[in-house]
């Protein structure tokens, strides 16, 4: 009798240290961001009186889904490999009059790209980071123009770099919030009737959200 309870008390130990050692290797986080898309405005070459010479964009309402995994921790700073998605649902364009569309009434993009993330202070309450990787983007456009009229425009796939800086402040547990500004480097969208002459944007990402460390 004393040797069943023995090894139950045995087993109860080695689950509790497991569960221990579990809790303290948190090493995966999964997180969501919300925020805004800002991109610049583009001149365009072929402009004439009747059509505005910029192509202007609104702040497309966007969203971040994050997963991370780190790979080396010290007290000063940690390395993490980190998986982006953004997406950028609707992003108002505006150029062109009721006479002359030039340009869709909006576009999407949808941005994946691994990185690597260095984190400062892993270990305190607040931890500034910096990313940098590259990846794939997708800017995707409807079949017709602004006023109207078949857009000759197609969707496109590009390259994508992605530079990020951000700060994580812990709340409770394994929970943290976040706050960060990020650059997804990427191709332009197909506007052939209002061409700008370049071939990449900066897409400005700035939110805040929170993520879960597991």
């Amino acid at each position: 009798m004393f040797g069943k309870r023995l090894w139950v008390a045995v087993l109860f130990a080695v689950i509790t240290m497991g569960a221990a050692a579990v809790a303290q290797d948190e090493k995966n986080e999964l997180g969501g961001i919300l925020g805004r898309t800002f991109i610049s405005d583009q001149a365009i070459n072929v402009a004439s009186a009747f059509s505005p010479a910029v192509i202007r964009t609104g702040n497309g309402l966007s969203f971040e889904v994050e997963y991370a995994r780190r790979f080396l921790v010290t007290p000063i700073f940690s390395l993490s490999g980190e998986a982006v998605l953004m997406y950028n649902h609707d992003e108002d364009v505006n150029n062109g009059t009721f006479s002359l569309s030039l340009v869709p009434p909006q576009y999407s993009e949808l941005f994946v790209t691994p990185a690597a993330r260095v984190n400062l202070f892993p270990a305190s309450a607040v931890s500034p980071w910096i990313s940098l990787g590259a990846g794939f983007g997708h800017i995707g456009q409807g079949s017709s123009l602004i006023f109207g009229g078949a857009n000759p425009g197609k969707s496109t796939t590009s390259g994508v770099v992605e530079g990020g800086l951000g700060l994580d402040v812990k709340v409770w547990r394994k929970l943290s919030i976040r706050a960060e500004v990020r650059d997804f480097w990427s191709g332009e969208p197909d506007f052939p009737l209002a061409p700008t002459g370049k071939s990449r944007q900066h897409n400005y990402f700035v939110g805040g959200g929170a993520f879960w460390r597991f």
